[in-house]
């Protein structure tokens, strides 16, 4: 099992920005009383890492812990799945010579339906999984959007970009530029959430749903 399955998940979900940019849309400005004069000088701008950065939040961390936590029995299940998927093959190769033709095809049989229902269960996980790591994202990242639209106001920026996703049209941006620990430390100061423990350094990695199906046609080769 070469990564988790929470590993997986998290990374496939992408923290479902495209979700998060749909329901998470700036609020219209008050229509002001007298037209305003238009602005004069330079226009700061800013880039942001949104996602992790929601992530990084002692909200985030927090909220994905919990949601990792509550998967975790799965994930048991599944490694014990794997493993003793791996057992039957070791000694179906351990027996080889000396099974029947027939004996033979039953465990390979026995081998195969094991490893397609590992596959179906992994599947089944990382949906699950994927969808409360995006429901407990799109609830933190639509008030950390409204922490980061009161900092730039305050702040004078007239534009900011978000440079975690494959669509952003910043190419180059200094450090300088990068307001996302600023604001990930706005945003724990006015949530008043604390910070979590701290993760083991260890975890177990039960098996992905990739490597159940790499591990099924490895075995249907026989």
């Amino acid at each position: 099992m070469k990564r988790s399955l929470i590993v997986v998940a998290a990374l496939a979900a992408t923290f479902a920005v495209g979700a998060v940019a749909q329901t998470s849309q700036p609020p219209s400005a008050p229509a002001p009383e007298t037209a305003s004069a238009p602005p004069t000088g330079a226009t700061k701008i800013a880039v942001i890492a949104f996602q992790p950065a929601v992530a990084a939040t002692n909200e985030g961390r927090a909220a994905f812990a919990k949601v990792q936590q509550k998967f975790q029995p799965k994930q048991t299940e599944l490694k014990g799945l794997s493993d003793q998927i791996d057992a039957l093959k070791k000694q179906l190769q351990a027996d080889g010579s000396t099974l029947s033709p027939d004996e033979r095809a039953t465990r390979l049989r026995t081998i195969d339906d094991k490893e397609k229902s590992l596959q179906r269960q992994a599947q089944d996980a990382q949906s699950d999984f994927q969808q409360a790591m995006s429901e407990a994202y799109q609830g933190i990242a639509a008030k950390f959007y409204a922490v980061l639209q009161d900092y730039c106001q305050a702040n004078g920026y007239g534009a900011v970009f978000d440079m975690s996703t494959q669509q952003t049209p910043v190419v180059w941006a200094s450090k300088a530029a990068d307001i996302s620990e600023v604001v990930v430390q706005e945003y724990n100061q006015k949530s008043g959430v604390a910070a979590p423990p701290a993760q083991p350094a260890s975890a177990a990695k039960p098996v992905t749903p990739a490597t159940a199906t790499h591990r099924r046609s490895t075995t249907t080769s026989h």
